[in-house]
């Protein structure tokens, strides 16, 4: 069974920094892209940042210069290096991962809480 671990979530100050994890275990069949995504409450589930299995990267203009998106291939692991947190990176992050037949696959999601 396909499992997606998340860990790294947490109460930060604003100006402060977090570092998420996402190790992918089970059956998984060429893994690609992996990335990560957010949501607020009410809100729906944009994308924060991807990452190809070559290592090409996109991000959220609202991330762009803060956050940094990394994955170990060899562990199945994609992180999530955030750094400057505002108020408004409150939100669940949720990992996701693409692998062969189109098949995608979400990771449970781990809170960010940034106090001002």
């Amino acid at each position: 069974q396909v499992q997606l671990v998340e860990s790294g979530g947490g109460l930060v100050q604003a100006g402060g920094s977090l570092r998420l994890s996402c190790a992918a275990s089970g059956s998984i069949f060429g893994i690609g892209a992996m990335g990560w995504y957010r949501q607020g409450p009410g809100k729906q589930r944009p994308l924060v940042a991807t990452i190809t299995s070559s290592g090409s990267t996109n991000y959220a203009d609202s991330v762009k210069g803060r956050f940094t998106i990394s994955r170990d291939n060899a562990k199945d692991t994609v992180y999530l290096q955030m750094n400057s947190l505002e108020p408004e990176d409150t939100a669940v992050y949720y990992c996701n991962v693409r692998a062969d037949y189109g098949i995608s696959y979400w990771g449970k999601g781990t809170l960010v809480t940034v106090s001002s």
